[in-house]
């Protein structure tokens, strides 16, 4: 089972970017897809998780901005993020509970310019 995360890049401040987070392989059960970031310095700390019915949670610094989102199948998730501000930047990093274990993408950095 991997994890595959995507869609990073450089944007103003006041932009927008999404990030995927696709997981592949013999997956039997999802229970969540999560997006953590961690900024230089900082520990990483939850952005927002998507359960498996499609319950959505979110750090409380990006709440009304980001929204997680799966596909039909449960096995792909995408983080909206719109608003973006500078203290946004940081690597992001997708993890997902699959199969009772926990699993994590690479980090895909996320850079807002003002």
């Amino acid at each position: 089972v991997q994890l595959q995360a995507s869609g990073g890049g450089l944007v103003q401040a006041g932009g927008s970017l999404r990030l995927s987070c696709a997981a592949s392989g013999r997956i039997f059960s999802m229970n969540h897809i999560s997006w953590y970031r961690q900024a230089p310095g900082k520990e990483r700390e939850l952005v927002a998780r998507i359960t498996g019915p499609g319950t959505t949670n979110y750090a409380d610094s990006v709440k009304g901005r980001f929204a997680i989102f799966s596909d039909n199948s449960k096995t792909t998730a995408y983080l909206q993020m719109n608003s973006l501000t500078p203290e946004d930047t940081a690597v992001y990093f997708c993890n997902a509970r699959m199969n009772n274990q926990n699993y994590w993408g690479q980090g895909t950095l996320v850079t807002v310019s003002s």
